[in-house]
């Protein structure tokens, strides 16, 4: 069977990467995708094909937003036939939670999707721009058997592709800004790109894609430290419109067993309010009943998020909200790996 080149898209939706220097006044201004082989001709050596598509107005990573999010996967579903993988361009930030959103939205994706950004301008001197833009175009052109060889969405950064759904951000200076402390690279670049196989995520080809557009951001996330008052949590649990709720608690899932706590939370789960528990650790898991601290939680019925990333809960959450799923079926589905964002 003779290889085929592989048809990439590139989809620039803001951040550091997609910025030049204007070396004349200092200031930054952003790259035209459009001379991107002009510019960077390294790209030439790729066996691939590769077209661009910008967002009309770049979005400064702070500002991404579930509507945004609903942009790009339109993108991806109205050129998913045309081509063989996708490359996200991204600001760093906010990075994770838009990588992991996607990996719910594009239900039996079959083809790669790689986030990537940079923590320098593409036009810097030492910027890793270059790096990541070529290595990760080079990830998602992979074939094997003529078919995409990675079919989930990817985070590529500083000679590691993750599984998008594990990442967080964890450094805002280093090249090497982020992580996946709950499940191994995906991907390692050095002299070779080495590929880990048997941890790539392995969707049923039989399925046809299915995308997610309707995304409800009616949930709140409470980080738990020493002291924190009971108006507080409270105010929180009780606000309009909400449906869930995120707690960030100690360890394996510990918290304080102080009595106004436990009752805040039994009230919000009886009015129908969504409870997930997720470690404040970088690594590790949930393992409510494990201590005394934590059984009372799971008598509750609060939610185990086992060894989710908050950006994963954050997506996976806004997503099962927008898909109007019973109370009863909720829980259940939650505590099972959709994308092979928990263990």
């Amino acid at each position: 069977m003779k290889k085929s080149k592989a048809n990439i898209l590139l989809i620039y939706t803001g951040g550091t990467i997609g910025m030049i220097k204007d070396f004349k006044t200092s200031t930054l201004k952003a790259f035209d995708f459009k001379t991107l082989l002009e510019k960077i001709p390294e790209l030439q050596l790729l066996d691939c094909n590769i077209d661009t598509v910008s967002f009309k107005k770049p979005i400064d990573s702070s500002n991404m937003k579930p509507e945004y999010w609903v942009q790009i996967v339109d993108i991806i579903e109205d050129n998913y036939s045309d081509f063989d993988g996708f490359v996200v361009l991204h600001g760093s930030d906010t990075m994770s939670y838009t990588a992991s959103a996607l990996s719910f939205m594009l239900e039996n994706l079959a083809k790669p999707v790689v986030f990537t950004g940079s923590q320098l301008p593409i036009g810097d001197l030492r910027t890793d721009a270059k790096e990541n833009l070529i290595t990760s175009i080079q990830v998602a052109s992979l074939k094997h058997e003529n078919k995409p060889l990675i079919k989930e969405v990817c985070l590529y950064f500083e000679y590691k592709l993750y599984r998008a759904n594990r990442t967080t951000k964890i450094n805002a200076e280093d090249f090497q800004a982020f992580a996946s402390f709950n499940y191994p690279d995906l991907a390692e670049s050095g002299v070779h790109l080495k590929i880990n196989n048997k941890y790539l995520f392995k969707p049923d080809l039989n399925k046809t894609l299915i995308v997610h557009k309707k995304l409800d951001n009616n949930i709140a996330l409470i980080k738990l430290f020493p002291g924190i008052s009971e108006v507080i949590v409270s105010g929180i649990i009780n606000s309009p419109k909400l449906k869930a709720v995120i707690i960030e608690t100690f360890g394996s899932g510990n918290c304080t067993t102080e009595k106004w706590f436990v009752e805040i939370l039994t009230e919000a789960i009886l009015k129908g309010i969504y409870i997930i528990n997720i470690t404040q650790c970088s690594g590790g898991s949930v393992m409510m009943g494990h201590y005394e601290t934590s059984n009372q939680l799971k008598e509750i019925g609060v939610i185990s998020g086992k060894d989710i990333t908050t950006e994963a809960a954050i997506g996976k959450l806004m997503f099962m909200l927008g898909q109007n799923i019973s109370s009863i079926k909720f829980k259940n589905i939650f505590e099972k790996p959709l994308r092979g964002e928990m263990s």
